[in-house]
């Protein structure tokens, strides 16, 4: 496990020197050793990357978040105060920058429809040829079109809705974490799942 491996790692030292514990690392990155907090990042940078990963399904976007996180966790490192696993301090930093990129992607997204609607006050989504399956019964859905349609049905969510849903269905976390990370209650997380689940199957409901 990766946090076995944090265990072993010994920094500024000889080769015989005690290996740092985690948290050992995390002082150590307090006091400004470079070192200690390139491990701390080795040790998390996939667990992030795949979070990121999961909530943008954005690889550019992904990166961008990635990089995003690690930089507010170096410069909020002194925040940090062991009451909770860093971890969990991690993933809540992380959530929240990836928040932050569905709210703003979903207001440029509003702004985008607006200014594309036609001159009868028609939005082009309205006009457009039904392309569903059920529309065509010899087109089948292919792996690629069902995974098209499955991103169409997330990118309508809300982003709060996004999150919580990825969240419990990709990291497999509890809704009273997920409340905590992004800041609402574990009843709110729990509404946001059954509006989000509620979406997603009459946006899926014609998929067999």
């Amino acid at each position: 496990m990766e946090l076995v491996k944090a265990q072993s790692i010994g920094i500024g030292g000889p080769p015989d020197a005690p290996p740092l514990s985690e948290a050992a690392l995390i002082r150590a990155a307090q006091n400004n050793d470079s070192e200690a907090f390139e491990q701390l990042v080795r040790l998390y940078d996939r667990s992030v990357l795949r979070v990121t990963m999961n909530l943008l399904r954005s690889p550019e976007d992904a990166r961008d978040a990635y990089q995003e996180a690690f930089l507010k966790v170096y410069r909020r490192l002194d925040s940090f105060r062991f009451d909770c696993s860093f971890h969990t301090w991690l993933y809540r930093i992380a959530t929240n920058v990836c928040l932050d990129y569905l709210r703003r992607k979903n207001v440029r997204k509003e702004h985008a429809v607006d200014d594309r609607d036609d001159e009868r006050g028609l939005n082009p989504l309205q006009t457009a040829s039904d392309g569903r399956p059920e529309s065509d019964p010899d087109r089948s859905l292919t792996g690629r079109e069902l995974g098209g349609r499955i991103e169409q049905a997330l990118e309508a969510l809300s982003p709060n809705e996004r999150v919580v849903f990825e969240l419990r269905h990709y990291e497999g976390m509890r809704l009273r974490a997920i409340g905590e990370m992004i800041g609402i209650s574990e009843e709110a997380a729990k509404n946001s799942l059954f509006r989000a689940t509620r979406k997603m199957r009459d946006a899926l409901e014609d998929v067999r």
